[in-house]
C-alpha cells in the first residue's frame, strides 16, 4: 500500500476550506471524513466548526458542513 503525504498544514486546509466561495456565501461544503481525520483531526475539526457556529452532519464518508448558523432538521 503506499503511503499518502500531506502537503498542507491543518491550519491552511480549513483556510482553504472556509474561504470556499459556497462557504463565504453561507452555503454548503462537503469534505471527505477521512481527509478531515488525516489532515485536520475530528477534535480540531469540530473546535473550528464550533467557533464558526456552524454546523455538520456526517453521510457516506462526507462530512456535508453548513456555513451558516441557521438550525439543521432532518426531514425524514
Amino acid at each position: 500500500m503506499s503511503e499518502i503525504r500531506i502537503l498542507v498544514s491543518a491550519d491552511t486546509w480549513l483556510l482553504q476550506l472556509f474561504s470556499a466561495k459556497s462557504a463565504r456565501q453561507g452555503g454548503i461544503v462537503r469534505r471527505s471524513v477521512l481527509d478531515v481525520e488525516r489532515i485536520v483531526g475530528r477534535d480540531q475539526f469540530r473546535v473550528e466548526l464550533l467557533r464558526r457556529a456552524f454546523n455538520a452532519v456526517v453521510n457516506s464518508g462526507q462530512y456535508v458542513i453548513f456555513c451558516n448558523n441557521a438550525p439543521v432538521h432532518v426531514v425524514c
